[in-house]
């Protein structure tokens, strides 16, 4: 929907025009799959599909929340005095939970407003819906109140409202991203520390092609779990002789000359992916830096093969479009992205091939799976802000 039509359904909705509009990107890593709990780094980039809030401030405490995506639940109401998660009011308790954290904060929200959302990013596709809302939500009570609050922190109140009002266990990562992006900039995030990076990814005559496989991501909490339960174990093993805190603090060398510590061989091939595809994100780094993207575009590929191999978190379908991807012309690299059994790749194909890069992935992907995949065709984007 173009920002003209929006601003006329806000008018249809609250019987009055907008006064501001803001927007959030969604988000893709690049590089960098499971190393965040393994004390390693991501590697990811906002882009430039994202979650719109057009606002207009109330003189009472009263909160009307209205989403395009989800116009047949109608308008969700509540007060100030009552921020709690109510099942009724479903996608609203995200920007609900935003709003509760902040005031907990010491943040002075003292009038309620009008919001209409608008995402342009697939639900469940993995681009992080959720964590567009929470932190364009953020942004939104920063200029409206005009309070002194930084991205990084409403990045981690984000978060917060994922893990204790929503009551899903995610990183920092997604929440991060959307705030923190920079156009034609991935940022190379240690999730433990913080710590981050710009670092270029200038693509000139290259788009990034997202490919959603359409399949429902079924496995992937209980097998997270259980893949981090095995890197545990191996940290624990290396432990008996290394005086390290996480896999992502070993080189490759020293990975491989303690790797016999580990007993057990599925074991070993998952703290293998962790120290590998962290070095594999400094690599990425160093790479774009210096401009060398059909370097980058291998490691992404060697990325996809140790998430196959080594991590097992793939599948018939993220496989198939990744094999398929390889297969083209002009494709600089393709993995899949976020965490596995399901979801999405990401692909850097150049601009000329995007049209056949698409019609031959999805016939062929059609074809094998038997269903259709979606395409998405997005640019490295800023971070959440007022337009």
């Amino acid at each position: 929907m173009e920002l003209k039509e929006l601003k006329q359904k806000f008018a249809t909705v609250f019987g009055n025009e907008c006064e501001d509009v803001f927007f959030a990107p969604g988000r893709v890593n690049l590089i960098g799959e499971h190393t965040d709990y393994n004390g390693g780094n991501v590697f990811p980039c906002a882009i430039d599909r994202g979650t719109f809030a057009l606002v207009k401030r109330r003189s009472d405490n009263k909160l009307r929340m209205y989403s395009e995506n989800f116009a047949n639940l109608g308008v969700m109401e509540f007060t100030l005095d009552n921020l709690v998660n109510d099942k009724s009011h479903d996608w609203a308790n995200y920007p609900k939970g935003m709003i509760k954290f902040f005031i907990e904060e010491g943040h002075k929200i003292d009038k309620g407003f009008d919001v209409l959302f608008y995402g342009n990013i697939p639900n469940g596709a993995g681009l992080s819906s959720s964590a567009s809302i929470e932190v364009l939500t953020g942004t939104v009570l920063k200029h409206l109140f005009g309070l002194s609050i930084d991205p990084v922190q409403i990045a981690l109140l984000g978060q917060k409202t994922e893990n204790k009002f929503i009551g899903v266990n995610c990183g920092i990562m997604d929440q991060f991203a959307v705030a923190m992006g920079k156009k034609d900039n991935a940022i190379l995030l240690d999730c433990n520390t913080l710590k981050y990076a710009y670092v270029p990814v200038v693509l000139k005559d290259e788009l990034i092609v997202i490919s959603n496989t359409n399949k429902r991501r079924g496995l992937a909490d209980s097998k997270y779990n259980e893949r981090r339960g095995e890197c545990e174990q191996a940290l624990k093993e290396l432990q008996t002789k290394l005086n390290i805190k996480a896999l992502g603090e070993l080189s490759i060398e020293e990975f491989e000359a303690n790797k016999d510590l580990i007993k057990d061989p599925v074991r070993l091939k998952r703290a293998k992916h962790a120290v590998y595809e962290n070095q594999r994100t400094l690599k990425a780094q160093k790479e774009l830096s210096a401009g060398n993207l059909e370097a980058f575009g291998k490691l992404m590929n060697q990325s996809h093969e140790s998430l196959r191999d080594d991590y097992e978190v793939t599948g018939k379908e993220l496989d198939t479009l990744v094999e398929l991807a390889w297969a083209q012309a002009g494709v600089v690299g393709s993995r899949m992205t976020g965490a596995g059994f399901g979801g999405c790749t990401v692909s850097i194909v150049k601009k000329d091939k995007v049209d056949d890069f698409v019609k031959n992935v999805g016939a062929a992907y059609k074809d094998k799976i038997g269903y259709e995949a979606d395409f998405y065709v997005v640019q490295v984007s800023e971070g959440a802000r007022k337009l």
